[in-house]
Parts: C-alpha cells; sequence; structure tokens
C-alpha cells in the first residue's frame, strides 16, 4: 500500500511536473495556442493558462523534467536553450553547454527584460500612433464635413447664378422677340398703306378709263399719272425685312454672373460677307517662302461687328492657316511657294468679302549679301591694289577699289557686293531674277 501511494504520488507529480514544464516554456505555449492541432509537433502539448503557472511559481514547487519525472530541472542547456535535468545533461546533452540556472539566470533574464523594456517602449508608440490615428479621423471628418458645407454653399450660389444667367438670357430673347415683332408690325403697316394706296390709284385709273369720256380722260390724266407714278417709285422689300435667324449657343462664353463664370449665349447676328473687311501690312505683298499674313474682320449685315468666330473661311490657297480669335477676326497666315502676281479670293460661307478679290505681289527670295560691310576696299582688303568694290569707286594710284573720300563713294560704309549702304537691305546683286512668273496673273481661292 505505501509503495502504491509512493507511485501514484511520484505520478501526480510527474503530471505536474511536465504540465509546469509545458506552462513555464512561454514561448512553446504561445507556439501550441497559435498551430493547428493537426500539427504533429504541437498535437499533444498541453496548454494551461499563464495565471496557473504564475501560482506554481510563487508556491516554490520545483519544476520536473518531463523525460525524467523523478529529476527536477535545474539546469540550462545553451545549445538548445532549454532547462533539463541532470539525467538529460548526462544523456542526449551530453556534448552541450550545460551550466546551472542560477548561474545563468542574470544573463538570460537581463536579455529577457532588456526585450521586455523595448516591446513596453513599442507599446507605447503603438498607443501613442493609435491615439494619433483616432484624431486624423475625427480631423478627417470635421474636414469632410467643411468641404461638404463648402460644396453646399458653391452649388447653392452656381444654381443661383445659373438661375439668374436664364432669366437674363429668356429677358434678351424677349426684348429680341419684341424688337423683330415691332420691325415687322411697322413694315406690314408701311405694306398695307402702300397696298391701299396702290389699289386706290388702280381702281380710279380703270373706273375713269372705262367710264370717263375722253375730255374727262385728258383732263385727269396728268394727276392720275402722276400719282401711279409716284406709287411704282416707292421702294419696298420683296422680302420680309427681319429674319427669324436667333440661335441659342450653350458653349458660348458669357462672361460672369454672381461672381460664376456660365455658359450660354443668343445669337442673332448673321455675317454679311459684303461687310467683312480685310487688314493688315501684307495685304498686297508677300515674300517668297517666308510666312505673311493678314486679319479678316466678320461684320453683320448691319456693319457691326461680331463678337463671335465660328464662321466657315476656306483654306485652299497655298495651304494657309486660318486661325478663328473667337471674336469675329481670324488671322490668315500663308507662305506662297512661287514668286509673282496673284488675285487672292478671300470668301466667307462662299461670298466674297469686300475687297475681294485683291492683288498679291510675291517678291522672290530674300537674297543675302555676299559681300562685306564696309567703309573702302583699301581698308577691307589690307590695301590690295586688285580689290573691286560694287560701288565703282577707285583710288589712284591704280588702286582699282574704292578709298576713303574718292569721287562717287557713298560717304559711308556700305556692301562691297551691290554698294547697298544699309545693312539690314537685300542684296542687288547676282542675275536678275526670273520676271517670267512676274507676268503671269494666278487667281487663287483663300
Amino acid at each position: 500500500a505505501d509503495k502504491q501511494e509512493k507511485e501514484e504520488g511520484a505520478g501526480s507529480e510527474s503530471q505536474v511536473g511536465k504540465d509546469q514544464i509545458t506552462q513555464s516554456n512561454y514561448s512553446g505555449s504561445a507556439w501550441c495556442l497559435l498551430l493547428p492541432r493537426r500539427q504533429k509537433k504541437t498535437a499533444s502539448h498541453a496548454v494551461t493558462e499563464l495565471e496557473s503557472t504564475k501560482d506554481c511559481s510563487q508556491a516554490g514547487k520545483p519544476l520536473l523534467c518531463p523525460s525524467h519525472p523523478t529529476e527536477e530541472l535545474q539546469l540550462f542547456c545553451e545549445q538548445c536553450e532549454q532547462p533539463v535535468c541532470r539525467d538529460c545533461a548526462l544523456g542526449r546533452h551530453r556534448q552541450h553547454p550545460c551550466d546551472l540556472a542560477s548561474n545563468v539566470i542574470h544573463r538570460h533574464g537581463d536579455a529577457l527584460r532588456e526585450l521586455l523594456q523595448s516591446s513596453q517602449r513599442h507599446l507605447d508608440t503603438l498607443e501613442d500612433v493609435l491615439s494619433q490615428v483616432d484624431e486624423m479621423g475625427g480631423a478627417v471628418r470635421s474636414r469632410a464635413e467643411a468641404v461638404a458645407a463648402e460644396i453646399c454653399l458653391f452649388a447653392r450660389g452656381y444654381v443661383k447664378a445659373i438661375e439668374e444667367h436664364r432669366d437674363r438670357l429668356l429677358k434678351q430673347l424677349e426684348d429680341l422677340k419684341v424688337q423683330k415683332e415691332n420691325l415687322l408690325h411697322l413694315q406690314k403697316a408701311q405694306l398695307q398703306q402702300l397696298l391701299l394706296d396702290m389699289r386706290t390709284g388702280v381702281e380710279f385709273t380703270e373706273h375713269l378709263l372705262m367710264s370717263g369720256s375722253d375730255v374727262e380722260i385728258l383732263v385727269s390724266k396728268g394727276v392720275v399719272s402722276s400719282r401711279l407714278t409716284q406709287l411704282n417709285s416707292v421702294a419696298y422689300s420683296t422680302h420680309p425685312s427681319v429674319d427669324d435667324r436667333i440661335h441659342f449657343s450653350p458653349h458660348e462664353r458669357a462672361g460672369q454672373c454672381s461672381g460664376y463664370e456660365v455658359f450660354g449665349a443668343i445669337l442673332n447676328k448673321v455675317v454679311d460677307p459684303a461687310r467683312c473687311t480685310l487688314h493688315g501690312e501684307d495685304l498686297h505683298s508677300a515674300r517668297q517662302s517666308q510666312l505673311s499674313g493678314f486679319t479678316l474682320l466678320c461684320r453683320d449685315t448691319a456693319g457691326e461687328r461680331l463678337g463671335r468666330g465660328g464662321e466657315a473661311v476656306p483654306d485652299t490657297w497655298v495651304k494657309p492657316t486660318v486661325c478663328d480669335n473667337g471674336d469675329g477676326t481670324y488671322c490668315i497666315s500663308y507662305s506662297p511657294e512661287e514668286p509673282g502676281l496673284y488675285a487672292v479670293c478671300v470668301c466667307v460661307k462662299g461670298q466674297h468679302v469686300q475687297g475681294s478679290p485683291f492683288t498679291v505681289t510675291v517678291k522672290p527670295k530674300f537674297r543675302e549679301h555676299q559681300g562685306v560691310f564696309h567703309c573702302c576696299t583699301f581698308c577691307s582688303s589690307g590695301g590690295h591694289k586688285a580689290a573691286r568694290c560694287a560701288c565703282g569707286g577707285t583710288m589712284p594710284g591704280g588702286y582699282q577699289g574704292c578709298g576713303h573720300g574718292h569721287k562717287g563713294h557713298p560717304g559711308c560704309h556700305h556692301w562691297s557686293c551691290c554698294g547697298q549702304v544699309k545693312e539690314s537691305s537685300e542684296c542687288l546683286s547676282g542675275p536678275p531674277s526670273d520676271t517670267s512668273q512676274r507676268s503671269l496673273l494666278r487667281t487663287v481661292a483663300l
């Protein structure tokens, strides 16, 4: 009985030792909790709460070796980094460096305490970051609410501006409609009066010719003829003087309304090609292979400048560039490939503008100077007697070129190749240009 009780006590102590050794290994217990039960290494591990381990430690109970239940864990294997008993140190840990746990606890404890302090610092940092994240979340929500309020305020103002612009456009449209209707009413009244006068004159004349005597016809002839002649001479348009051309352009810039830029404009002006004009210094002259240009100004039927662009301006002459300025003007630039005399046609919507066609003289390419810009050949040639100058001047003593103060000298610096006194001028020397092309008049459409 004593032996059985002793074995049962030893067995219970062995089991307690196994539980305590499992609980004391914090790293192992953590992995046991994290790793799935189906893994072989952790399937048979027993896990208990750390609070139970703390109670065991406080109770001062010795930790027994799981492999040798009767032996206490008093040694520490440096290679395996785990507590071992004396039998383990003599057995499978024989070749490993082992020392008493009391001798190595300071070193490992200090390292663990240092790691603990580092972890505590990380805890503080993480808590601080989490606090900042919460604060930033609140700031983001507050900022989003403020921006939402700004958006709503902007939208309300924008809607109000659009409504004001709408009302302004509708009033402008109503005024335009009334203006056109008044003009039509006036034209209608004038035509009705003319029709009444004409009908009265015609009826009177017909009655006179059919019912009047010869004497009556002869007596009334002068007055009737004068009246009919006067009525026939009254000028009137065979078409209504007002058109229905009222358009709405939603993409047209309409300035600002209540501080907001708005779009959409009513267009009622119609371009009149006969009133469009051309402007520019290069309107009647150009240079071969050099960019030239002029400006087309579009006007309406009343002669007023159009404040918008979008007209159809063809670009079929020597590949010009037509730039719509958006204000009723168009910059037209071109580079003629051949010199000569051109009759240029500028059309808008297929009709000639004012002054079209007009004549353009295209000069040959600008000729660069081949000589030197000097005061005299004596200086520029270093005193060579054979040096000549295009100015035609000579010097005494056998010098074939010009000199200071010689007769016929321009009296200032000039080009040795042609005698031109302007440094930026075109050279006049060289073979004469082909004038056969100048005699041809070419008609081109722009």
